[in-house]
């Protein structure tokens, strides 16, 4: 290298740049906290509402099933005891989930 000094100087810190990176600071904090997930009551609510509407859907199918396999073994109707029951399941299902729906939150 050479021992001759730059020709340019260094620009010095300028307060603007200065007063640019705190407002970003700033507005980096502000966002991160606005999108910080909220895990509190209403989203373990919404989870539990979730899983009661899965199980009723569940509960009907099986329950119309087994109901349906029942019928058919004893009084010899396959499959037709098996698919009238299922619908029905399925209809009983849907209603208690239409209930759940309708309830207004607490």
């Amino acid at each position: 290298m050479t021992d001759e000094p730059p020709v340019r100087d260094p620009v010095g810190e300028d307060a603007r740049i200065d007063s640019l990176d705190e407002r970003l600071k700033a507005l980096r904090e502000r966002e991160e906290e606005r999108n910080r997930p909220k895990a509190g009551a209403e989203t373990d609510a919404s989870y539990r509402l979730g899983n009661r509407v899965l199980s009723e859907l569940l509960g009907g199918l099986a329950g119309g099933l087994f109901l349906g396999w029942l019928i058919d073994h004893f009084a010899g109707t396959s499959p037709w005891g098996l698919m009238v029951m299922l619908f029905v399941g399925i209809g009983i299902a849907f209603r208690n989930i239409i209930r759940i729906s309708n309830r207004r939150p607490d």
